[in-house]
């Protein structure tokens, strides 16, 4: 408890005079943060130029492109080769009719500067409304699986089986660490694992505590390990395979950079939560966010020990059972979405289904289990709300005609530059494009017709600027607001400048380690 005073009055035994502690400054919260750029973005609309690119869409119930303008008016062309390559499009239409682009794309040389669509006072809040519905279906998800997280803790489940395993692992508690994070890895690399990786910490993040690690490690082994496989995507279809087909290039081409760039990012921030661990593990209070420790356990119902009710009914194989099923639906979910083209409605559906099968095992009576889900639900609407907030951000730029505006100054920036520094500033535009469009599928479709192309005019592959798009781009949702950082940090209670502090080394090793790899490959095929 803070022993700052909180009232005028003052306490027994205070001296006369004796000044007052000044009040510490807190870093502001991640609604004010979003409530913040969603202002600035509302006034970017009076001074960002609007204007906007034409988009291509492929229309499969009449196997024709659909040409939109920047003045809305659509045109329709034959699906054919032909009629890409007229308008300027050098990718394959199979692209388009394989549904490997389902997304429109930006047609490039058609930007056109449009009448100003400035927004007003009344449009913070209506995109926060709007930004909220649009991400309905990832804000239910969300509160299934706070309702299921609240069922198998009222079950005492949790209690008793982390104090199992706490005795197992005794003395190789980094294991699980290393486990996980080389699992994040792979999952970001080969599938993007990332808005569906907040399943993982209910059952993830009290293991971790109950092995005398903090916050930090939670977010490091789930998140931060998740988006380094992400950042060197391998065969991700979300970042580099629709990257590639909106660039005109088969995925395969530059994969072996992409996969050596995997192998050392994992290893990098595997050593990196090592080197934190070990810190912590010898000194708590090196934690970065030790004074919210205890805070922290509470949130995750982690003490010291069982309690007197867990003792007694011992890990049962009810208990057992629970957890099993508890466990079993993030492989389940895993497997839909890879194989079965899950989204978020059909994972909300197969929690809410293990839910409900968990309710009737746990022998408990039906109002408390009932209740149980309800105030599971309740604790993660912070997190959800977040993410609606954040995509209203993106409403703003959109509606204010202002995101290809800077997509087109992005393009003319790197125009007419050579070789090397080429590259190199194509990745940082991509870092900064990356907070404007925080999703790598939007930016991909948007981007890569009108930034592939100019790797032509510099003698290099577009695979290389598909490689500055991943790295940049990824480098700064690490930080972006506008993404998924915030809505993770809500979900642990945690304040993003102590995430801050963390992560930022590993920003400079991506930009770092990525410009190598950028220049490398621009030497090698300019030899």
């Amino acid at each position: 408890m803070s022993t700052e005073a909180t009232a005028p009055a003052r306490s027994v035994g205070q001296r006369e005079g004796k000044p007052k502690k000044s009040r510490k400054l807190s870093f502001p919260t991640a609604f004010t943060i979003l409530f913040a750029l969603t202002i600035v973005a509302v006034a970017a609309t009076w001074f960002v130029p609007a204007g906007q690119y034409a988009k291509l869409a492929y229309n499969a119930d009449d196997n024709v492109l659909q040409i939109t303008s920047p003045q809305k008016q659509v045109t329709e062309v034959a699906a054919t080769q032909e009629e890409l390559d007229k308008i300027g499009v050098n990718i394959d239409i199979e692209q388009f009719t394989s549904g490997a682009l389902s997304k429109p794309i930006s047609v490039p040389g058609t930007y056109e500067q449009l009448e100003q669509q400035p927004k007003g006072i009344a449009d913070i809040t209506v995109s926060m409304v709007s930004g909220t519905i649009e991400a309905a279906d990832i804000m239910v998800f969300i509160l299934v699986l706070g309702g299921l997280i609240g069922v198998v803790n009222a079950s005492g489940a949790f209690e008793s089986g982390l104090m199992a395993l706490t005795k197992k692992t005794k003395g190789r508690e980094f294991l699980l660490v290393f486990l996980v994070s080389v699992l994040m890895v792979l999952g970001g690399t080969t599938c993007g694992l990332e808005e569906e990786a907040v399943a993982f910490y209910p059952i993830l993040v009290p293991i971790f505590l109950a092995l005398g690690y903090d916050s930090i490690i939670c977010v490091g082994a789930i998140f931060l390990a998740g988006s380094m496989g992400t950042t060197f995507s391998t065969i991700n279809p979300f970042s580099v395979v629709i990257a590639s087909n909106a660039a005109g290039i088969n995925f395969t081409q530059g994969i072996e950079w992409r996969v050596a760039g995997c192998i050392v990012g994992a290893l990098v921030v595997i050593g990196y939560l090592y080197w934190y661990s070990r810190k912590i593990k010898a000194d708590p209070t090196f934690s970065y966010t030790y004074e919210d420790r205890e805070k922290f356990a509470q949130l995750y119902n982690v003490e010291a020990g069982e309690t007197e009710e867990a003792k007694e009914s011992g890990f049962t194989l009810r208990k057992k059972t629970i957890l099993v099923l508890f466990v079993m639906a993030f492989p389940i979910m895993v497997w839909g979405v890879v194989s079965q083209g899950w989204w978020f409605p059909q994972m909300a559906a197969s929690f809410l289904a293990i839910a409900i099968i968990i309710m009737f095992l746990s022998g408990i009576a039906e109002k408390q289990v009932v209740d149980a889900f309800i105030n599971g639900a309740s604790s993660l609407v912070g997190v959800s709300l977040i993410i609606g907030l954040a995509r209203g951000i993106n409403l703003i730029m959109e509606q204010g005609l202002i995101s290809d505006t800077l997509l087109h100054w992005s393009s003319g920036l790197v125009q007419g530059m050579q070789g090397p520094v080429f590259i190199i500033v194509m990745m940082l535009v991509f870092f900064f494009l990356g907070f404007v469009v925080p999703s790598s599928s939007g930016l991909a479709v948007l981007s890569m017709p009108i930034m592939a192309p100019l790797a032509d005019t510099v003698g290099i592959p577009r695979s290389v600027v598909v490689c500055a798009y991943q790295w940049g781009q990824y480098a700064m949702l690490y930080l972006a607001p506008t993404g998924l950082v915030l809505a993770t940090l809500t979900m642990l209670d945690m304040k993003y400048s102590k995430w801050l502090k963390f992560v930022w080394p590993m920003v400079v090793f991506v930009l770092v380690f990525g410009g190598i790899l950028l220049v490398a490959q621009v030497l090698m095929y300019s030899a």
